[in-house]
Order: C-alpha cells, then sequence, then structure tokens
C-alpha cells in the first residue's frame, strides 16, 4: 500500500513537483507535464510521451536527449486531459513536427487525439503512434486492438533515437510504428495496488496464486494460475512471447532484446533468479539475446507483479536502440552537445466571463448547485463504483469521477459567483471535469457538459424545450466522440434512453421536473439491464464475460447524476 502522501486528491500534483525538482539536469515542469530542459545544436521532431501517473519511470522518468521531449502526466492511473496533452505537445515543439506515443488505452486516444487535432489546427504536423505491445489484451487477429504495457519503453526509445539521428517526421513515424509491430509483452501479478487514501488494492489474487495478462491498472488477467517457481514462470513467458512471433522474423538466429519488468513490489534479485531462465530458454531456442534489461520500466505503484518484453531487432532498430540517451530512470552512453533552456513563462488561456441574460445567470446558480450535489453524491459513491468497476475494469471509475465532479463543482461555483451565464459555467465545469478526472469517463463527461452547455447559450431562456435539446446534444457528442452504441454496456446505454425519453415527454407538453422524473426512471432501469450485457468497448472488452451480472459503472453513475440533477430541480419548484 501507498503509506507516504498528505492529501490523496493532489498526490500526482505534488509527486510531479518533486520529480520536477529533482530532475532538473533533465526537465523542466510546465502546464500538464514535463518537457527537457535542454535542446540540441539544432531543431528535431518532437516525441511527446505521456499517461495516468502511478507507473514511474513511466513517463515523465523517459524524457531527455535521446528519447522523449516532453510528457504529459496525468492523475493517478487516468489519462491526461486534452489540455495538458496540447500545453506539453506546444512546449515541446521545436519546429519540426509532433509524434505523440503513448499506449493503447480508450480515455489516452480520447485525450491525445483531441490534442492532436488543435496541434494541426495550428498548423503544426502531429502524428500518432500507439503502443499494442500486451498480447494478452486481445487475439492476434486484433492486434490494433492491444493495450501498451512495458514496451512503451521501446516504441519512445526508438522513436526518440530517430529524431535525435535528425531524422524528419515521416522516419520518425514509420520507424516507431516498426518497433512497436517488433514489440511483444506478456505481464502476471500475485497481488494489486493501493492508490493513496484508498482502504483495499484495486483488485486481489488468492494467496498462492497468479494472474496472467493483467493490465498496468488493475485490469484482470485473461487466466489464474498457481504461483509457479521462478523457472516455471519464465518458462510461460517465453513459451507464450515466442508463440507470438511478429510477422516476418525468422526465430532462428534472430537478435532480442529481453526487457524483465517489475511492476511495483516484486524486488530485482527475485527478477535475476527468472532472468537466468529466461536467458538459458532464449538461448536454447536458438536466438541471439541483446542488451537485456531487468529492473523497473513501467510500474503500478506497488503492484506485486511482472512482465516480459521481446523487442526482435533488425537493421533499421538496432543502432537506434543502443543510440546514445540521457534521462531521469534510462541513460545509455554519452549525450554530447546539450544546450541549457531558459525557462519560457507558460501563459495560461485566461477564463474570460463573458455578458449574459438574467435567466442565464439565474440558471448558471442552478447548475452550480446541481455539481455541488454531483460531486458531493459521486464522493459518497465512490467506493462502490470502484467495486463495479473492478469486476471485469480496473477500479477506478469511482475514483476519477470523484476527482473529475469535484474539479467541476469548484469551476461551475467560481463561474456562477462571477456572473456567468449557463453555457460559460457548463464549459469550465466541463473543461476542469476533463482535465482532473482525466481518463474515458473524463473526457466524456467534459465534453458532454461543453455540448449541453453550447445549446443553453448565455442569453437564452432555459425553459424545458431548451434543456431536453441540451441533453440531446449530450447524448450525440458522447456517441460521436467515444463511438460507442447502444448494446455495448457503457454510459451510453443509459443516456440514450434517458435523452430520448426526456425529449419525448417535453415535445409532448409535460413539465421539466416530471419529464426529468420519468427519464430518471428510464437510466436507472437501463443502468440496472447492463449487467445481462458483455462489455464490447473499453478496458473491460477483453474480460466481458466476468462482469456478467454486473452493470456497468458509467451507466450507473450516469443514472445517479440524473437522480441528482432531479433533487435540484424539485427543490427549485
Amino acid at each position: 500500500m501507498t503509506r507516504l502522501f498528505n492529501d490523496p486528491d493532489d498526490f500526482a500534483e505534488e509527486s510531479a513537483a518533486g520529480f520536477a525538482a529533482a530532475s532538473a539536469r533533465w526537465v523542466r515542469p510546465v502546464t500538464g507535464g514535463v518537457v527537457r530542459s535542454t535542446r540540441g545544436a539544432e531543431p528535431t521532431v518532437s516525441v511527446v510521451i505521456g499517461g495516468g501517473s502511478g507507473h514511474y519511470p513511466a513517463f515523465a522518468g523517459l524524457v531527455g536527449p535521446g528519447l522523449a521531449h516532453g510528457a504529459a502526466m496525468g492523475n493517478l492511473f487516468a489519462s491526461p486531459s486534452a489540455h495538458q496533452v496540447h500545453s506539453v505537445a506546444v512546449a515541446a515543439n521545436e519546429g519540426r513536427g509532433v509524434l505523440l506515443s503513448y499506449g493503447n488505452y480508450a480515455g489516452d486516444v480520447l485525450h491525445f487525439t483531441q490534442a492532436q487535432e488543435r496541434m494541426r489546427e495550428a498548423g503544426i504536423d502531429c502524428r500518432t503512434v500507439l503502443v499494442t505491445d500486451d498480447i494478452s489484451s486481445a487475439p492476434k487477429a486484433e492486434i490494433e486492438k492491444r493495450r501498451g504495457i512495458a514496451g512503451d519503453l521501446v516504441v519512445f526509445k526508438i522513436a526518440g533515437a530517430a529524431a535525435e539521428a535528425g531524422l524528419d517526421l515521416d522516419d520518425v513515424e514509420r520507424l516507431a510504428l516498426l518497433a512497436n509491430a517488433r514489440t511483444r509483452t506478456l505481464g502476471v501479478a500475485f497481488g494489486g495496488c493501493t492508490l493513496p487514501g484508498a482502504d483495499e488494492p484495486l483488485f486481489t489474487v488468492p494467496e498462492g496464486r497468479m494472474a496472467v495478462g493483467l493490465g498496468i491498472h488493475g485490469e484482470p488477467g485473461i487466466d489464474e494460475v498457481d504461483v509457479p517457481t521462478a523457472a516455471g514462470l519464465a518458462e510461460l513467458f517465453v513459451s507464450s512471447l515466442l508463440a507470438e512471433i511478429p510477422d516476418g522474423v525468422d526465430a532462428d538466429g534472430a537478435r532480442v532484446v529481453p526487457i524483465l519488468n517489475g511492476l511495483g513490489s516484486v524486488k530485482y534479485e527475485e527478477l535475476y533468479v527468472v532472468y537466468a531462465e529466461i536467458d538459458r530458454l532464449l538461448a536454447e531456442a536458438g536466438i541471439v539475446v541483446v542488451s537485456p534489461e531487468v529492473g523497473e520500466f513501467c510500474t503500478s505503484f506497488d503492484m506485486a507483479g511482472v512482465s516480459l518484453t521481446l523487442l526482435w531487432l533488425d537493421d533499421e532498430i538496432e543502432p537506434l536502440w543502443h543510440a546514445p540517451c540521457d534521462t531521469p530512470a534510462f541513460r545509455r552512453g554519452a549525450v554530447e552537445g546539450r544546450i541549457a533552456v531558459d525557462d519560457v513563462e507558460v501563459v495560461e488561456e485566461e477564463v474570460v466571463i463573458g455578458p449574459a441574460s438574467d435567466a442565464s445567470r439565474e440558471a448558471a446558480t442552478t447548475i452550480d448547485r446541481a455539481m455541488t450535489a454531483i460531486a458531493a453524491m459521486l464522493d459518497a459513491q465512490a467506493d462502490e463504483l470502484g467495486r463495479i468497476d473492478r469486476i471485469a475494469g480496473d477500479g477506478d471509475h469511482g475514483i476519477g469521477m470523484q476527482r473529475g465532479s469535484k474539479a467541476a463543482a469548484a469551476a461551475a461555483s467560481s463561474s456562477a459567483a462571477a456572473g456567468a451565464g449557463a453555457r460559460t459555467t457548463l464549459q469550465q465545469a466541463g473543461d476542469a471535469w476533463a482535465d482532473k478526472g482525466g481518463g474515458t469517463s473524463g473526457a466524456i463527461w467534459g465534453e458532454m457538459l461543453v455540448a449541453l452547455g453550447a445549446t443553453l447559450g448565455d442569453d437564452a431562456e432555459v425553459d424545458a424545450a431548451r434543456i431536453a435539446a441540451g441533453v440531446t446534444a449530450m447524448k450525440d457528442a458522447v456517441m460521436s466522440f467515444g463511438k460507442a452504441k447502444v448494446g455495448d454496456k457503457t454510459m451510453i446505454d443509459a443516456i440514450v434512453p434517458f435523452a430520448d425519453r426526456l425529449a419525448e415527454l417535453v415535445a409532448a407538453g409535460t413539465e421539466l421536473v416530471p419529464a426529468w422524473s420519468d427519464a430518471a426512471d428510464t437510466a436507472d432501469r437501463a443502468a440496472k439491464s447492463t449487467a445481462d450485457l458483455t462489455a464490447k468497448l473499453g478496458r473491460a472488452r477483453s474480460h466481458g464475460d466476468k462482469s456478467l451480472g454486473t452493470p456497468d459503472p458509467g451507466a450507473v453513475s450516469f443514472a445517479l447524476i440524473a437522480h441528482t440533477v432531479l433533487d435540484i430541480l424539485e427543490g427549485n419548484e
């Protein structure tokens, strides 16, 4: 468990501040993360990486010459927001284009894609390479759906070395894709990790058992077996990964980099015992071991677990893997000719409170009360939502919703107090939810609140018809943004029937409060019915059958929010 912290809500931010202070030789802090504190003699393509905190040295520990130019740092196990990614990418950009690279998780994809679009709109060439090395997360026929775990290091290192060599963005992207295609990983765990302030771990493994194929956020494994000997674990790793040799690779005589990664609490001595057998088995298979790495490269707080990554080298990748780099957590050779970068003041976008009608300001006051009530409700429900999410997910839905709603409530209160209208208040609340909540739910709730605000406006009468239209806009935004549909076992299964029922009743002349009450009951029934569905999207997808009998946490939290808003609306009558 995590023992040393102040306020758990501030843990990621305080940890990032301490990291930046201790690592000033390599990095300097910017809004949303860190970027290099030095530059080379000539500008290069910029490699920007990132993800949730709690995985050190991924991601900030890999920023420095020869590797990444910047890292966006999300909250604990939550993707950084689009605002954070964009801020880091802008600060890291040297004028030759930006490559974004990160693990293939839904929340990261949503946020990084938004940031990429903003970069492109500003005329900056920005590309993306997803890391998909985890063989347990999807079958080989659906390799593009696999998540990224310890193979992150490989892709980031190859991309960073290619950039350092002065290659253009086309080649940096191509080589990063090649590195990803030639990297495979399998992980196991003996016990889960406990986040700061939490009373229990995100998941548990029975005593004497080992979860095979779990994710670095605590996503359930694909199998559970008795804990083997070190030799038995090495055999599992090697046999599984040799059954997944990349296309076009002949194992006999192949040159391979093995990376044995501790996930948090497995000690180096144990790793070396396992590696001795891995080395023997690879040699026995006719494989040439090159520059093996044993240590911590992508952790999961204090998770008791291990992963093995195999990078299958070729003539292009091998010199890039061996090229010099100098970062807080991964160094090789000597990097010369660095020049210190003067700190550049990052100018935050000023929040402008524009004019608003009296009716819209009154609606903003109601929104403020609703957001405060939502935050209080989600704070009380965080543990239960986390419990539901642990069945087939990573268990952080409750924490993410708690963080996001708390930030949204504070932003709404500040905006309403400053005389903002409904649109501005919801815009600020949505941006805050996305920033602090992170993950898929943070991105989606951010989009939903912004869409609702755009419909309500700052100067229009906020009546039942406009509210129903705004809720429909929320539904459309989340369906377009997240690409989910009814039946995928997501929040969509609750918001679609809610929005459709509300629109139907309001169109028929029903007043807002009874219409909302009926729609909220509809959402509640829909959320409960997701217990009969198998997950088809998100982290729970590859373990969907495990959630049969348990409702989707996103759908449940939406239904709870709908009823909380109803309480506020009824109080206004």
